[in-house]
């Protein structure tokens, strides 16, 4: 099993490192990550310029990879050939932050997993819920959890259309309840836009806002971790609005 490590929070991120740990067990390990954080970066594929790759080792000493590129960017680099070795999986974060219900489009560390699974090979995401920036996190009982599903995975067959996006809650492990398998909550975001003007009088902006929130109808991954548990959404990179194609069918656009 050959399973490549990618990241948004860049490739010296604590969180990587948990999640490299956690794979070591499981099979052989490259990392290829962004060498800046891309946090909210989306889904990119870089064209307009090239890319460069470097060695570089994490703290520990193991060695890895780091690219220019945006974590879709790293995926795609690995899977085209930069890495020679044949890729069996992916797996992304972990993430200093959640992400659930819309953020799946906006973050880089699910659209790594998806940028796998494009390619025609399973992918993985992983984030640490932590609610606030100032929370300390500890990246090992989301590693753990790491670990077992990736493990689960791989017992029970990948396919190459399997996606997981998996939220863990902040807390110690032995106050984590469990896991859930869940569906996408509605995220609420709270966002504002900052107008300013800069020293020669042209004006520049910036977007931001209050913490997002969610609402956590039961079944959903915000439901999921309001109780403490492992919230794990498989996700389909089809998103076609099937109710909507139904109506439409009956629509008159004239002539």
């Amino acid at each position: 099993m050959h399973i490549l490590v990618t990241n948004d929070d860049g490739v010296h991120a604590p969180g990587l490192s948990a999640l490299v740990d956690a794979m070591k067990p499981l099979g052989d390990v490259t990392i290829l990550a962004p060498d800046h954080n891309w946090s909210g970066g989306g889904h990119v594929k870089t064209l307009h310029r090239p890319l460069r790759v470097h060695e570089t080792t994490l703290a520990d000493g193991t060695p890895a990879l780091s690219s220019d590129g945006a974590p879709s960017d790293c995926v795609a680099l690995a899977l085209l050939g930069r890495v020679t070795e044949k890729i069996d999986l992916v797996v992304s974060g972990i993430n200093t932050f959640g992400n659930l219900g819309h953020d799946v489009t906006y973050s880089g560390t699910v659209t790594a997993a998806m940028e796998a699974v494009i390619a025609g090979v399973p992918g993985f995401a992983f984030s640490l819920a932590a609610d606030d920036m100032t929370r300390e996190r500890d990246y090992r009982a989301a590693a753990g959890y790491a670990g077992r599903i990736v493990r689960a995975a791989i017992a029970h067959g990948l396919t190459k259309d399997l996606l997981l996006n998996v939220n863990v809650p902040c807390l110690p492990a032995e106050q984590i309840k469990g896991l859930r398998v869940t569906r996408q909550g509605l995220r609420v975001y709270r966002d504002r836009l900052d107008a300013r003007v800069d020293p020669r009088g042209q004006p520049y902006y910036w977007i931001g806002g209050d913490y997002p929130t969610g609402v956590p109808d039961e079944g959903t991954d915000f439901a999921a971790l309001r109780d403490g548990y492992v919230s794990v959404t498989p996700l389909q990179l089809d998103l076609t609005c099937y109710e909507l194609l139904r109506r439409m069918g009956e629509w008159e656009f004239g002539s």
